[in-house]
């Protein structure tokens, strides 16, 4: 595996699958003896969450969650 001339690797797909590297997770790197590890930044919320919050209070209807909900289950 090569740095590219901007600094950047390609994480093997087997890895990414099996340590959860998803797209736009967030990553930092931690020096320890042996060099230095990639690790979740799990300080920062998962793109699930953040899709949530920019939709909170966006919703221009006048229903309840109720009628909504009896509606969409017919």
């Amino acid at each position: 595996m090569k740095i590219t001339s901007k600094g950047q690797v390609t994480i093997p797909l087997e890895f990414r699958t099996r340590y959860g590297f998803l797209p736009d997770t967030s990553v930092r790197f931690v020096p320890d003896k042996r060099g230095l590890r990639l690790v979740k930044d799990r300080q920062k919320k998962g793109r699930g969450s953040n899709v949530v919050e920019a939709l909170i209070g966006t919703g221009s209807g006048k229903w309840t969650t109720d009628e909504i909900l009896k509606l969409t289950r017919g």
